[in-house]
């Protein structure tokens, strides 16, 4: 199948979707409207929501390759520790 066909059913069957969620969300709608002008809007939105995925190819995401962190030779640093206190003598 050449790629026009693929996106063509993906594309329906992403329409079908969309229409079923629709209806079954907005039920209540469908008796103030009646069944023939509610069927007409439920089409027209799927298609505008539709047609934004379809034109969009989709991305290929490519693996960035990590940096790994390695520590540089040089001078280590010094650290300067603090004399202990001598302890203190109890008086007697």
């Amino acid at each position: 199948m050449s790629k026009e066909k693929k996106s063509t059913i993906a594309g329906e069957q992403i329409l079908k979707t969309i229409t079923e969620q629709l209806t079954t969300s907005l039920t209540a709608l469908k008796a103030q409207l009646g069944d023939k002008k509610f069927n007409k809007r439920i089409k027209k939105a799927a298609k505008l929501l539709v047609a934004g995925i379809e034109k969009k190819p989709v991305k290929k995401v490519i693996p960035t390759a990590t940096k790994k962190v390695i520590a540089k030779p040089g001078k280590a640093k010094i650290v300067k520790k603090k004399a202990a206190k001598p302890v203190s003598k109890k008086a007697k």
